[in-house]
Formats: C-alpha cells, structure tokens, sequence
C-alpha cells in the first residue's frame, strides 16, 4: 500500500478525508457501514491509529464547534500530504490484486482428518453463519438508503463474496459430501 499504509490506518485516513471526526465518531461510522466486517479496528485502535497518523503528518487537529456539554473531543482532518497519501494508497488497494489467506483453505487442506459425519455438520454450521452473516449485511445496508455510491459499493461487495461463498459451498456439500439438503437461500439482489 503506498507510503506503507496498513488497511486500517487507509480506513480511518479516510473517512477524515471525507470530513473532519473524532475518535468516538470514527467508531460509531465504522459501525454503521458494516465495515467491522471487512477492517481490524477497535474502539480500543482507533486511538492508537489516530496518534500514528498524526505522528506520520498525515492528519492534524482541526477546530471544530464545541457541541454542548461535556469534555471536548479532538477532531482530526487530513493534511495535504495526508489526503495526497490516502489517494494513492486507495488507488492502490483498487487496483492491485493482494493474496487472502483464509482458514477454511487450511481445513480443506486437512479434510481428510475429519470423520465424514463431522464435516458434514462443520459445513452446515458454515452455511447456517454465512445465511446469518448475509442477513446482517444486507440489514446494515437496507438501514442506509441515502449512502452514497462508494459505500453501498462496499456492502455490495462483501454480500457478493458471501453469495460466492455460499454458492461455493452449496456446490461442494452436493458433489463432495453427498449432501442431500436444498440449496442456501441467496441473497437479494443489488438494490438500485
């Protein structure tokens, strides 16, 4: 990633280039787009990432109106080097193809190891999560009509994954275990 961004301080400089935030707000929009779903970010990192970031030249504190009561919170935006780094580094992890290591590869790996009637239920419990997780994406979607196009982009592509994933899995249950259950439910379709 350009100038040796990790994903997660890429997240967070960006969602300050698209408007000044602080620390608890960080938290509750990386909430709100599902993108726990997709990034490493604690409520516990945000603070730590912001401190590199700000350590790095990247961000700064900005003024910001005080709202109300209570203790005021440091508000970060970007630097010019800041959002001229986040381009390219966004522009990056566009365009190149990086290698995913997921563990279900390791278990296929070792399938032979495991009873038949285990991996049986190891698949259905797989099945049964992606269903769930399908659902929770496509609810944090739904929640958000008035995104704009990058992040319902976003939860279009995790929801395509997982019907790849389940589609993936309904077809290796049927040819590989002889599994005799119906398909998986799909996900909707991408909405307008």
């Amino acid at each position: 990633m350009a100038a040796d961004l990790t994903p997660a301080e890429l997240t967070l400089l960006g969602l300050l280039v698209e408007r000044p935030r602080h620390g608890y707000e960080l938290d509750e929009v990386i909430d709100g787009r599902g993108m726990r779903e997709w990034t490493e970010i604690g409520f516990s990192s945000i603070y730590y990432l912001l401190t590199r970031l700000r350590d790095r030249g990247l961000i700064a504190e900005v003024d910001a109106p005080r709202g109300g009561r209570g203790k005021a919170r440091r508000v970060y935006g970007p630097t010019p080097e800041g959002y001229r780094v986040c381009a390219r580094a966004a522009e990056a992890a566009v365009a190149e193809l990086r290698p995913v290591f997921p563990p279900l590869l390791v278990g296929l790996a070792n399938q032979p190891v495991i009873p038949p009637d285990r991996l049986r239920a190891a698949l259905d419990r797989r099945s049964t999560a992606l269903a769930e997780k399908i659902a929770a994406v496509s609810a944090a979607r739904d929640a958000q009509p008035d995104a704009p196009g990058f992040v319902r982009a976003t939860f279009d592509y995790s929801l395509g994954q997982l019907a790849a994933e389940q589609q993936w899995l309904d077809d290796y249950r049927a040819a590989e275990v002889g599994d005799q259950s119906p398909p998986s439910p799909r996900p909707e379709g991408r909405r307008p």
